[in-house]
């Protein structure tokens, strides 16, 4: 049975929204659509009332005494992201939740989170805050003027099909913010994922979703890993290659079983000829 684009993972706003470059000297009416942005990202996309809005730092962007990498700084230090995603939430979740708003991606492994928790106990929030934004990759993808936006289901911003999984526990679609549309509330996602590196189902978002049992049921014979857990990828999207004027796919979807320790070696496969991961399930 065929299935759908890559839109059921909710992704596809973000592949057509290209990047926002911020150029000083562009006007007023362009600036707000930055800062609009920047709130939309950094705050996971939640709802910021007038009153909630950092007037200070706004005006100091829009006279272009801040860049757009300071603008960040400040909406990720200030009471009001400290309070939403910080204070009242465990600190694993803060941890997971700082990757998805100024990195835009999930965490690698649990050692990655451990180095923040490390920075949160040392020297506390701010300067956790700044080792995202001061951070090499922040300034190669992003640099001082492109707002952050959410990348991780890009396999340039992925190491691993773990990591690619672990993103759409984070993100389940465009209309969905950080805290809502997902039963786990404020409980920590990817903690016990990471503990484990263990990929998870990728199912298109809805109203709610909960994170779907680690365990996968296991499978023997020629498909079968080790473990005896095997998943199943859709995939979508496909761009025909032609070779002497035969296709070398015949249909744009495919369904493809791997076994546990090749998922990686398969997802950089797949993207690399094209493909868009629809979905990944256990089997």
């Amino acid at each position: 049975m065929p299935f759908g684009p890559a839109s059921r993972l909710g992704v596809s706003l973000f592949d057509e929204t290209p990047p926002m470059e911020w150029v000083p000297g562009r006007s007023g009416e362009e600036a707000e659509t930055m800062i609009r942005a920047i709130y939309r990202q950094v705050l996971g996309n939640a709802y910021v009332m007038e009153s909630e809005r950092l007037v200070v730092p706004e005006s100091q962007f829009k006279r272009n005494e801040l860049s757009v990498r300071e603008f960040v700084r400040a909406v990720a230090k200030s009471d009001l992201y400290r309070s939403r995603f910080f204070t009242n939430v465990p600190r694993y979740r803060a941890i997971e939740l700082n990757f998805r708003h100024l990195l835009g991606r999930a965490p690698l492994d649990l050692e990655e989170m451990r180095l923040h928790s490390n920075v949160l106990d040392a020297k506390g929030f701010e300067a956790d805050i700044d080792t995202y934004i001061d951070s090499d990759e922040y300034q190669t993808v992003f640099g001082e003027y492109v707002a952050p936006y959410l990348r991780g289901y890009k396999s340039e911003a992925c190491q691993s099909m773990v990591q690619f999984t672990h993103f759409f526990q984070l993100v389940r679609g465009a209309s969905t913010s950080s805290l809502k549309g997902d039963l786990a509330g404020k409980s920590p996602k990817l903690n016990s994922l990471v503990i484990q590196g263990t990929p998870t189902a990728v199912v298109a978002p809805g109203l709610t979703y909960r994170t779907p049992a680690l365990g996968s049921r296991s499978r023997h014979g020629v498909d079968a890993s080790s473990g005896g857990k095997v998943y199943r990828i859709e995939v979508t999207g496909y761009r025909a290659k032609v070779l002497n004027n035969i296709s070398k796919f015949r249909r744009s979807n495919q369904v493809f079983l791997v076994p546990y320790e090749k998922l990686s070696q398969e997802y950089q496969r797949i993207h690399q000829q094209g493909g868009i991961i629809a979905s990944i399930t256990p089997v």
